[in-house]
């Protein structure tokens, strides 16, 4: 899409199917890291310490250029820099195709499982699907400049959540009043609590904040960290942890088209007016809950209006500006146009397309045949089989095999993007850095290196800047431009 770099970072959930299992999900995680980087050589580990909780082996670049490794005992895989939805689609799918195909090869496809999702039904505790967008650094990155893209946010929901049985408990967080930093708790607010049957947002019951910079316990809509990744003087990256892991192609890619515009209508001072929420985490929860599927917000105008309405006028805004900018833009409008229509009907119309709608038809369908009430402790078991990433056992596989799903991607693209990054950004030439890494210091990865490793590493990756030891550093601050030759000619000294 036009002037617009995506990417996805996932955090799998691991379960492990024995009463009494000899090992913990933090230590197979560990197992399938060290195969991926060992035995696989998929990629190369870091030899450097990239913070306090990340120290040298933690984890890695990939040679698709992404990356791969452990956040608080979770696989957590990073996409590789994207210029198009396609490649966004892909490399997302990718990330869940290696981790599976890492348990396959070590044999324990019958002891764990890879669940792509964002709530643990017994500890009550969320990991994460964040978004990363790149904007210019005239986009107004201010309470009232956000404002449009809060309600944006939280309406959104609606077509791009997960679903879950169930809620969390709530939340114990501390949040910023004026200039006071306050207990949640204080302010009162209303949740519904575990006997809710059914939301459609996984992440919703999660999030305390409309801004915020801190990324746990005080989860926010919009994350207000400013590290852009890239020359700073240029660009800002839009980061974001309220969504949702989605398992279907088209969910994932109207997530991050239908975004994509809306940020851009954004900065070009485009977007819909007088559409600021009253109280936008309250509305972000409430819309998850509703049982009804109404989806009644309240403004700060006063007047009350449903997230269909909301993502209906940017989608009209987007719609005047856009159409013709370039084919996935077209795409986005018309896909966005339909689900909106559909939303309008019976949820029935969106199985396939929205993960939210998928779960809620298998769940209801699996109620009826079994004549079970939403409190029966097998739906959450469904719920998470939903996100199983075995295509031979999870929910939503059985969904694509019934030619119920649309595919975005094929299975010739997503094991090519499992191996290879995308050829028009700065992956490109970060993946070429990793290569020649693999093919010239074997003795790293099998374990070996002398005593000063630690201290001067052979070499330092980040996303916009390496090193190799003995040579200078090579920055790397335009995503949208390749380096792959500046790489290749650094790399081999000619």
């Amino acid at each position: 899409m036009l002037n617009r770099i995506f990417g996805l970072e996932t955090e799998y959930g691991l379960l492990i199917n024995q009463e009494r299992p000899d090992h913990s999900p933090t230590w197979f995680a560990h197992k399938i890291r060290d195969h991926l980087f060992h035995v696989q050589r998929q990629g190369v580990l870091d030899l450097h310490h990239r913070g306090h909780d990340e120290p040298p082996g933690n984890g890695g670049f990939l040679t698709n250029a992404g990356r791969m490794y452990l956040d608080m005992g979770h696989l957590e895989y990073a996409s590789p820099e994207c210029h198009s939805l396609t490649d966004a689609v892909a490399t997302d799918r990718a990330g869940d195709a290696i981790l599976q195909q890492a348990i396959q090869d070590l044999g324990l496809s019958d002891q764990v499982a890879l669940i792509k999702n964002n709530i643990d039904h017994e500890t009550d505790a969320t990991f994460g699907s964040h978004e990363n967008y790149l904007v210019t650094r005239r986009f107004p990155f201010t309470r009232r400049g956000l404002g449009p893209l809060v309600t944006f946010l939280v309406t959104r929901q609606i077509f791009t959540g997960s679903g879950r049985v169930g809620a969390a408990s709530p939340q114990d967080a501390w949040i910023q009043m004026d200039r006071l930093i306050v207990p949640r708790a204080s302010i009162g607010g209303s949740h519904i609590g575990m006997a809710l049957p059914f939301q459609i947002s996984q992440r919703a019951d999660y999030i305390v904040n409309d801004f915020f910079e801190w990324v746990q316990q005080n989860r926010a809509i919009v994350n207000t960290r400013d590290e852009p990744l890239a020359d700073p003087n240029q660009y800002r990256r839009i980061h974001l942890l309220l969504g949702d892991s989605n398992m279907a192609e088209y969910a994932t890619a109207l997530k991050l088209g239908t975004t994509g515009l809306a940020l851009q209508l954004i900065e070009e001072g485009q977007a819909p007016r007088d559409l600021e929420i009253n109280e936008p985490v309250e509305a972000l929860q409430e819309i998850s809950q509703d049982q009804e599927r109404q989806w009644m917000i309240q403004l700060q105008s006063g007047k009350t209006c449903s997230a269909v309405d909301v993502q209906e006028q940017f989608l009209d805004a987007a719609e005047r500006r856009y159409r013709g900018q370039d084919e996935e833009t077209d795409w986005v409008l018309d896909q966005w146009a339909s689900v909106l229509r559909d939303l309008r009907g019976d949820y029935e119309k969106l199985v396939g397309r929205v993960d939210w709608a998928s779960k809620l038809w298998l769940l209801d369908s699996f109620r009826e045949a079994e004549k079970l009430e939403w409190t029966d402790p097998m739906l959450k078991s469904l719920d998470l089989e939903y996100h199983n990433l075995h295509p031979g056992k999870g929910l939503y596989y059985g969904l694509v095999e019934e030619g119920r799903v649309p595919r975005l991607t094929t299975d010739k693209a997503i094991a090519l993007a499992m191996d290879h990054p995308p050829r028009n950004t700065r992956a490109f030439g970060r993946g070429e850095l990793v290569r020649h890494l693999l093919a010239c210091e074997p003795s790293i990865e099998s374990g070996e290196s002398n005593k000063d490793e630690r201290f001067f590493p052979s070499y330092v990756i980040n996303w916009s800047i390496f090193q190799l030891r003995g040579q200078a550093p090579f920055p790397m601050p335009d995503p949208f431009k390749t380096y792959v030759q500046e790489v290749r000619a650094h790399v081999t000294g000619r």
